[in-house]
């Protein structure tokens, strides 16, 4: 299943008839299983229906951190989102995948 980051938005925790998603690198995983943290006041929801590459690989949570631009990353960084995109592949399933509109 294709995405754009407009669709993603779509699927953030706030419905509860709709799976939680998030993107990394553009692969979108369905998150659901994670609700606790992914969800609505969970401890990541901000990263729910978005593209959370940059926030990964810097370890933040902050808002402007939230985007799928990787420019400007060290190599360590780079690493810690590799790593997290190991974790989630082992952990959810990929769902799809986001593209640009």
């Amino acid at each position: 299943m294709d995405l754009t980051a407009d669709q993603l938005k779509n699927y953030d925790g706030s419905d509860d008839n709709k799976p939680i998603y998030i993107s990394i690198r553009g692969v979108v995983f369905d998150v659901s299983t994670g609700k606790s943290f992914y969800g609505p006041g969970g401890a990541y929801t901000v990263f729910s229906g978005r593209e959370a590459s940059r926030a990964l690989a810097k370890m933040s949570k902050n808002e402007e951190d939230v985007s799928g631009d990787l420019d400007g990353l060290t190599e360590k960084e780079m690493g810690v989102l590799e790593d997290w995109e190991k974790k989630f592949r082992a952990k959810y399933p990929v769902i799809g995948r986001l593209v640009v509109s």
